[in-house]
């Protein structure tokens, strides 16, 4: 159980407050991950706070440098870095256990938490909200540009879902909707030239023999 770091009272689960001091605790960081700050305050503002992000380097094998609020410990990750931070910090899982995945979000769940866009931290355009990955539960503020931003716990969440085989199941339904779509474009691009071919002499309800014979043709190669 996490535990504050002001008076070392038990943090009640998905929260950040501590109930007897009062104190917000960094539930990311703090006692999961070694970190030093190198920079207290930097040119990047906190899109929450207004203030500017300190850059904490984490002691790690990696040379990773991300940026931090000391006042709500949200964090922005330039792109890849927090996929850096998964990877070496949960090893790979050889399957995924889908009831725990469910209960990690019904646990993790924060109905209280105000749903707004952000700027982002570096350009300061709105960033796009978009959940991170199947079944995560968690919604990040992503610039396109310049990487993305996770409110304080949502780190946790993501190394608890991907320890439960999270990322290994978002890569399963990727690729399966990639195998789709590329299934449907071959199933249109079949039609259309074998239709032009016999362009000539084919009757209008023969387009839907040609499509019928096509959806049997690549349902072989499924």
């Amino acid at each position: 159980m996490a535990r504050c770091a002001t008076c070392s009272a038990p943090l009640a689960a998905n929260t950040q407050v501590c109930r007897y001091c009062g104190v917000r605790n960094d539930i990311d960081l703090h006692g999961k991950q070694g970190f030093r700050v190198v920079d207290a305050g930097g040119r990047r503002e906190c899109p929450q706070c207004g203030i500017g992000l300190q850059t904490v380097a984490l002691n790690r094998e990696a040379d990773l440098h991300i940026e931090r609020c000391a006042q709500c410990f949200g964090l922005f990750f330039d792109p890849g870095e927090l996929e850096v931070l998964l990877d070496g910090s949960v090893a790979q899982v050889a399957d995924f256990n889908l009831p725990l995945l469910q209960n990690i979000n019904r646990e993790r769940y924060q109905p209280e938490r105000p749903v707004k866009y952000l700027k982002c931290p570096v350009c300061q355009v709105l960033m796009n909200r978009m959940l991170y990955g199947y079944q995560s539960g968690v919604v990040v503020n992503r610039c396109r540009s310049h990487g993305v931003w996770l409110d304080n716990g949502q780190v946790s969440h993501l190394l608890e879902w991907k320890k439960a085989g999270g990322q290994l199941l978002d890569r399963k339904k990727t690729a399966e909707r990639q195998a789709r779509a590329g299934t449907e474009t071959a199933k249109r691009a079949f039609s259309s030239d074998y239709a032009a071919a016999g362009s000539g002499r084919t009757a209008s309800g023969e387009s839907e023999v040609l499509e019928a014979i096509a959806a049997v043709v690549f349902k072989l190669f499924e």
